[in-house]
């Protein structure tokens, strides 16, 4: 099971603009630009949202149905471990290995030994093509390594494995996740954790690396823009290389997470894909539960009064809500706006503020970032919010659509 060179995961918390997101994958296709739809929900969003795995599957698929694509399109076990794993099983076809837990943590010394002995034939000077500074590889560096992501991969490697056991060799995509560091990759670095990879022959179609700067939730990209280009073309370089070196999947590419809205980052992203002649997995999701919001707030009324009563209580759980995603958001509280101050607001005002549009003189990121983790009040409110959704169906999906279209697949693959 292999990828097509562009794919996008899409996240949908409630599950319910399956064909909303699709039909930003429709239009990509008419004008001749092929990416795959990789739907995506974490455990944790199952949790709070009370969803079982295999409703994303179902989501897929009748979106697929009633829109009647053609085009590949998958399922992704978003950041799953070990011991979450497996009620993902059945309905994926996509997984993301997350090993955060192990990154930083010492492998056992014998193996950390073995891997710089297997690792010896790059002693001294390495130079990858498409990178001007070679690289000093010394042993002490390549124990370094093994000591903050060895251990990591291997327990990638469980996971596979497990996942293979499950599904059968061949019969789902896998990624790996090491984007949950401290600081970014050095493309040396990549480099040898791609050759761990490939020691424990995981066929890894995805990678997704720490990247400088901050890649808060949909929110533009907080960072220097000229630094996150070099480390996207040599990171793009290293997997080239590394795919020759380690034979690893020549369909290799790299995945950026909290991938949506990184505005300021996208014609980098799209220019170095040209050059590379390379492809890309790209995480937005989020966004998608936003939309929602935003045409309910858009549809005036009853639709509105849910979106300002969501803004309330979650500014009233501030900390509760924040506290899970909190390297991941930069709120400053002092910028939210007052509940009273927002009950006053009509529709335009409220969408003009959660609206990623830093034209408009409303905008507010505070406020967009905390809706986005406020997504638990939401799903509290159970029927009631799907019910809502379902009145303002038209101009929800409305919006959707142009945030996939407009916002991100057209700005990253096309430059338009």
């Amino acid at each position: 099971m292999k990828l097509t060179k562009f794919s996008m995961g899409i996240g949908d918390r409630f599950g319910c603009q399956g064909k909303a997101q699709l039909a930003a994958f429709v239009k990509a296709k008419a004008m001749g630009v092929e990416i795959t739809p990789v739907w995506n929900k974490s455990n944790r969003e199952h949790l709070i949202v009370h969803t079982e795995p295999d409703s994303v599957r179902v989501e897929a698929d009748e979106a697929v149905k009633s829109l009647e694509w053609t085009g590949d399109y998958r399922v992704d076990a978003d950041h799953i471990g070990l011991k979450t794993v497996d009620r993902f099983i059945p309905g994926s076809d996509f997984f993301t290995i997350d090993v955060a837990d192990f990154t930083g943590k010492a492998a056992a010394e014998a193996d950390c030994q073995a891997f710089a002995d297997r690792s010896a034939g790059y002693l001294g000077q390495m130079t990858i093509p498409g990178i001007d500074e070679p690289f000093a590889v010394t042993r002490e560096a390549l124990l370094a390594i093994a000591g903050k992501y060895l251990l990591a991969v291997q327990e990638a490697g469980r996971i596979y494995r497990h996942v293979e056991q499950a599904k059968g060799c061949g019969n789902f995509i896998t990624e790996v996740s090491i984007d949950e560091t401290d600081l970014p990759q050095s493309p040396m670095e990549l480099f040898f954790i791609l050759l761990a990879i490939a020691g424990e022959k995981i066929p890894v179609q995805t990678i997704a690396p720490k990247f400088s700067g901050r890649f808060n939730k949909g929110v533009d990209y907080v960072g220097d823009v000229a630094r996150f280009e070099k480390e996207f073309n040599e990171d793009l370089a290293v997997l080239a290389f590394a795919i020759r070196e380690f034979g690893l999947p020549a369909d290799l590419k790299l995945s950026v997470h909290s991938g949506s809205d990184k505005f300021s980052i996208y014609e980098p992203i799209r220019r170095a894909l040209r050059k590379h002649d390379a492809g890309l997995h790209v995480k937005t999701a989020g966004t998608t539960w936003l939309e929602e919001l935003i045409g309910l707030a858009a549809a005036e009324g009853d639709g509105l009064q849910i979106a300002k009563e969501i803004y309330g209580k979650a500014l009233g759980r501030f900390d509760e809500l924040c506290g899970p995603y909190a390297t991941v958001i930069d709120i400053s509280p002092e910028k939210l706006p007052a509940v009273e101050t927002v009950n006053q607001w009509d529709g335009s005002q409220f969408t003009g503020a959660l609206r990623h549009d830093r034209r408009c003189p409303g905008y507010n990121p505070d406020f967009r970032q905390l809706l986005h983790v406020g997504f638990k009040v939401a799903a509290e409110m159970g029927p009631r919010y799907l019910q809502a959704l379902k009145d303002n169906e038209a101009v929800i999906a409305a919006n959707v659509t142009e945030n996939l279209f407009d916002r991100h697949i057209q700005r990253i693959f096309t430059g338009i």
